[in-house]
């Protein structure tokens, strides 16, 4: 899936398989942990805007959407992504759903205090390491709140579990060979601390959830805040 010139009907049916693996893996657990921090830091308000860029189908989005409901917030959700595909799979998952809307959106394009909280889910592993503060920030200054990064833990139980999911789910050569391969590109704990690092992340955290995922907060400081840290 990280070859843009590619697409068409196999990436449509990539994307559908791909929400009974999220569904699996428990996929939107870390997104709804994150926005749930955030939400909470911010005084818990009645109100509440989330863009989940890069966002696939946008089937995690569903939890967020229960969540929301059970506790009386109003939420506006927008869903973006690069690919036509994605933003018609998203429209298709969504139909009738007043609250969420779809566009086409480059991550790196992305208008800054879009949204009250920007996630993203299974996606900044799709970037080398040395782009990495670069998509954050983007994310971090499109927010009003702060981020969340869903991704995946990289190691050989999860990428196990992945390549056997794959191929009893799905004869598409996205899944098959994407799904692994996103695994051996996931995360570990000394990649969130050189991120933090390399980007300046005084206000981030980030913990392991389950099934192989880490829930990364980024909560964004304001302007008296930052210079008063770069005063000092």
């Amino acid at each position: 899936m990280d070859d843009l010139s590619r697409g068409g009907d196999d990436l449509r049916e990539a994307l559908r398989h791909l929400r009974r693996l999220n569904r699996l893996f428990g996929a939107a657990g870390p997104t709804v942990y994150g926005v749930k921090r955030l939400w909470a830091v911010a005084g818990k308000p009645s109100r509440l805007s989330v863009l989940d860029i890069g966002c696939g189908s946008g089937d995690v989005n569903r939890r967020l959407l229960r969540w929301a409901d059970e506790r009386g917030i109003e939420i506006a959700i927008t869903l973006a992504d690069i690919t036509v595909e994605a933003c018609e799979e998203a429209r298709r998952l969504f139909r009738g759903e007043p609250r969420v809307t779809v566009m086409k959106l480059d991550l790196l394009a992305l208008p800054e205090d879009y949204a009250d909280i920007v996630t993203g889910t299974q996606v900044v592993h799709h970037f080398a390491a040395g782009d990495l503060p670069v998509v954050i920030g983007r994310m971090v200054a499109a927010s009003r709140l702060g981020a969340v990064v869903n991704d995946i833990h990289r190691h050989w139980l999860p990428w196990a579990a992945v390549w056997a999911a794959t191929h009893l789910v799905s004869r598409n050569r996205y899944i098959r060979h994407d799904g692994p391969l996103s695994v051996a590109k996931g995360f570990q704990p000394a990649d969130w601390e050189r991120l933090r690092s390399e980007a300046g992340l005084s206000d981030m955290s980030y913990k392991w959830r389950p099934l192989f995922r880490y829930a990364v907060v980024i909560r964004k400081q304001d302007e008296s805040k930052r210079a008063a840290e770069l005063i000092r």
